[in-house]
């Protein structure tokens, strides 16, 4: 089970689509594999990357099973839901299949503290038993969680064990966060998105590892790696390695799409379709992203990864 303990890098994982939009079962088996071979200490999948918002329920339960039949590292699900009823369901059913834990973001409609607190009183109370993870992500929500109310969810919520930190900016979160933990709050584990565009600074404030999906994953298992081990300097010549990729990869609304054409290109995934609605991408952009991606590897090649 999830705890407040969790470290490393739980990757967020694509949902593979053949061709015509069904799922495709083979590449979930293929990902789980390379995942795990590319330093992931756990998964986390049916995420807002993942396109849970375009899956049937039957298709997220289905999804659920497969991925956690493939593995022994940890899987945290994603269960948002504009009803808690749905929530539940899915929650229930992954916490079943063998689910580590869940991930919840707010939904839009939550404008003041008071009713971000008492949404995350009401998630512990339908999840019962799941620990769950609090994903912070406002640049998609439009939900603003202070330092201040994430501690509260934590005091009164014994269940919220970790954090999913992708606000932006948001390294002086982290750095409060860590100083209140310090000062006595309960310290739960604090793991950071945004595609890693941050990761060695999240690591130096305080976060645990990395929570996010890249199309080069081993990214933040090599950096995180090379910070535990002290050697910062090994952890910049690695991210610095593979920064143009992460940076043309935040692209809003097309990072997908770059992320599963360069899984594809890999073999780590047959497809890169996304379910529609999800935009392709043209012919320039594909030259664009495979001339980084050569780039990439000359880089990676001279620091002898």
């Amino acid at each position: 089970m999830l705890d407040e303990t969790a470290k490393g890098v739980f990757t967020i994982a694509v949902t593979p689509f053949l061709p015509d939009g069904a799922l495709d079962f083979n590449s979930i088996d293929s990902m789980v594999e390379a995942y795990v071979e590319k330093g992931a200490t756990g998964l986390t999948i049916l995420g807002m990357m993942g396109e849970a918002g375009k899956l049937s329920a039957e298709e997220s339960v289905a999804v659920v099973k497969r991925v956690i039949a493939r593995t022994d590292v940890p899987v945290i699900v994603g269960v948002s839901a504009p009803g808690f009823a749905a929530m539940s369901a899915l929650s229930n059913e992954a916490m079943d299949a063998g689910a580590a834990g869940v991930m919840v973001a707010p939904p839009s409609s939550l404008r003041t503290d008071a009713q971000i607190l008492g949404y995350y009183h009401n998630t512990a109370e339908v999840l019962g038993d799941a620990p769950f993870v609090l994903q912070d992500f406002p640049l998609v929500t439009g939900v603003q969680i202070s330092p201040s109310v994430i501690l509260k969810v934590v005091e009164d919520c014994p269940t919220c064990v970790m954090l999913k930190h992708e606000d932006w900016p948001g390294l002086e979160k982290i750095s409060t966060l860590r100083r209140a933990s310090v000062g006595g709050a309960r310290r739960i584990s604090i793991l950071c998105g945004n595609g890693g565009l941050y990761l060695l600074e999240e690591m130096l404030r305080g976060a645990d590892g990395a929570m996010t999906g890249f199309g080069y994953p081993e990214m933040m298992a090599l950096v995180v790696q090379a910070h535990a081990a002290g050697d910062l300097e090994r952890a910049r010549d690695i991210f610095d390695a593979y920064m143009p990729m992460v940076r043309y990869e935040a692209q809003p609304g097309l990072g997908l799409a770059i992320r599963k054409h360069s899984l594809t290109k890999q073999g780590v995934i047959a497809h890169p379709t996304l379910r529609k609605p999800g935009a392709g991408l043209t012919a320039a952009t594909v030259a664009e992203v495979d001339a980084l991606a050569d780039r990439q590897a000359r880089r990676l090649a001279e620091l002898g990864l």
